[in-house]
């Protein structure tokens, strides 16, 4: 196996995200959890592992481990899951280790929850549509190959489990953006049995999914699951222009929202919940650290002890600034 231990300094820790996914400037305020205007040291990963190399690529992970005393298991036993992060960036900008989302993985991990945060290739990168089928199109083997470098991370993950301390069948999705979208999508892909899911060990499943402003661009039609998938948190804000709450049908291309999911898995009675906030645009792709006692939650209840809770809540939040995101049509033609 392939390791590379990385003494991050700030300096290498900076490519920054899409302006139509800016993460929110350093003098914002955040999340209760954050300190007084306090900036605290970024968080170092234990450990850098490359997982695949694929296009003249090379494709790492980052690790950040539990500090010594803070509890592995919840109250009831059972052991936290661990957290694999795919970032946001339009499927054209961000980084695994972007400043921004540190501060998460730093909360994430004083609650006793390793994270791993990985690169993907970045398929818009340098890349302009015209029109929404050719948009469609790109996003599609934008996806394509995020859900593909995804995979690789998680049998990299599986195949030397040991040595990295990580229990792959107690391992939940996360992402922001088109890293929600890459989460929602591969947990579409196993359920459904996709060629690409076949690096996988059979019968191997994700303990949950995450999905910060994330949808699934189908192109079948209608969205159908093979069978239920993991226990799935859905984060979206209802007026989002760059990832649509509800969805878009262009002929067979589907592009299905956090809502219209939502519609899907309360038809079919499956483990989720879905946090809709009112009003609010793509700034809840970033949403992370100030919902983090909602993540928490879910982990707990819905992943660990297996509670098959529903929530569906309408949330009015007048602190949530708006990022000023572009549509997605301006993102892509630029």
């Amino acid at each position: 196996m392939k390791k590379i231990i990385l003494f991050v300094a700030a300096a290498l820790l900076g490519c920054a995200i899409s302006s139509a996914e800016s993460v929110p400037s350093e003098g914002q305020k955040q999340t209760p959890v954050e300190s007084k205007g306090q900036k605290q040291p970024l968080l170092e990963p234990e450990g850098t592992y490359l997982f695949a190399e694929r296009d003249s690529l090379q494709l790492f992970m980052d690790i950040y481990g539990v500090p010594e005393g803070v509890p592995r298991n919840f109250d009831s036993g059972k052991e936290k899951p661990s957290i694999l992060f795919v970032f946001g960036g339009g499927f054209k900008d961000g980084s695994r280790d972007h400043p921004f989302y540190n501060r998460w993985f730093r909360e994430m991990s004083s609650r006793g929850f390793k994270v791993i945060s990985i690169d993907y290739r970045l398929g818009m990168k340098g890349r302009q549509t015209k029109g929404l089928i050719d948009q469609a199109d790109a996003i599609r083997h934008s996806l394509d190959l995020a859900v593909e470098d995804l995979f690789s991370a998680t049998e990299f993950i599986i195949s030397n489990a040991e040595e990295l301390g990580i229990d792959p069948y107690n391992l939940v999705l996360c992402g922001s953006s088109a890293g929600a979208m890459t989460v929602l999508t591969a947990e579409f892909e196993i359920c459904n049995s996709h060629k690409r899911a076949a690096v996988l060990p059979k019968g191997f499943d994700y303990a949950g999914v995450m999905s910060f402003a994330g949808a699934i661009l189908g192109y079948d039609g209608a969205i159908r699951y093979a069978r239920e998938p993991a226990p799935t948190l859905l984060m979206h804000g209802t007026g989002d222009k760059i990832v649509n709450y509800k969805g878009i049908r262009l002929f067979k291309r589907n592009f299905c929202g956090s809502s219209n999911l939502a519609r899907i898995y309360s038809r079919k009675g499956w483990n989720y919940c879905i946090y809709r906030f009112k009003g609010k645009g793509h700034e809840i792709s970033t949403s992370m650290l100030t919902n983090i006692n909602e993540t928490v939650d879910f982990l707990q209840r819905n992943v660990s002890e297996k509670q098959k809770r529903v929530i569906d809540a309408t949330v009015e939040d007048p602190s949530v600034r708006s990022s000023g995101a572009k549509s997605r049509k301006e993102l892509y033609s630029e």
